[in-house]
């Protein structure tokens, strides 16, 4: 009888033994646990923002290559056709109440994750400025010195034009700020405000700019059926 107890006994300790881990077994197994976790956590994170970066490279990534226009703009056609060489308009404060037109197109390269301007820009358009009433006072050609900077906004919604300028599908709404000098020897900063089908609010359409001192900051908005004060991006990486 005593051996039967005692081998009872020597069985339950060691079942025992292999049910109930010490304390540092313990802490080993819930650290590898927790490790795994993190782990598959982490792997988690790493493919959406894989997936992330793959469906949006416009806001995420790579230098934009963007063409930029004042552009003219055909109402009669469904959807309306988009074409180069529109011009747009803005005016000084009072009681200056000066008014430049401008036409004009380019290129240039925003650096990738908007970082900032590029001396990678060309184009230019021809301007004129007006008195209030309506006199013309000077007029000459403008060029494209430098990017101060570009925002990309958003796309432009699929198949609400007709094309002329570029692929319709790379029309993009969005902000460029560029440097320019005139023909006069002046210089200035010309700002494009592209707010097309699709856009977020809070852009302007249009043109404002700089003439040495003078701010010609006062946009003038495009009105319905009226071809002008229009503009458009195109971007591609």
């Amino acid at each position: 009888m005593k051996q039967l107890v005692a081998q009872s006994q020597f069985h339950q300790t060691l079942g025992a033994g292999r049910l109930q881990p010490s304390p540092q077994k313990k802490d080993e197994i819930l650290e590898d646990t927790n490790m795994n976790a993190q782990g598959k956590w982490l792997s988690v994170i790493a493919v959406l923002l894989l997936s992330l970066t793959a469906t949006t490279p416009i806001a995420f990534g790579q230098a934009q290559h963007v063409r930029w226009d004042i552009i003219s703009v055909n109402f009669t056609t469904t959807p309306a056709t988009i074409s180069a060489d529109g011009v747009a308009f803005a005016k000084s404060p009072a009681p200056d109440n000066l008014t430049i037109k401008l036409t004009g197109a380019g290129t240039f390269v925003a650096p990738a994750g908007r970082r900032g301007g590029s001396a990678a820009a060309s184009g230019g358009g021809t301007w004129e400025i007006f008195s209030p009433t309506e006199v013309s006072l000077a007029s000459g050609t403008y060029s494209v010195t430098e990017l101060v900077r570009f925002e990309f906004a958003s796309p432009q919604t699929p198949g609400a034009t007709i094309d002329n300028i570029g692929n319709q599908a790379e029309a993009a709404n969005g902000t460029a700020v560029l440097r320019i000098e005139f023909s006069d020897g002046s210089q200035g900063i010309l700002t494009v405000g592209c707010h097309g089908p699709g856009a977020p609010d809070g852009i302007f359409e249009g043109i404002a700019t700089t003439k040495g001192f003078k701010t010609f900051y006062e946009v003038e908005d495009p009105a319905p059926g009226v071809d002008m004060n229009r503009t458009v991006f195109h971007v591609r990486q």
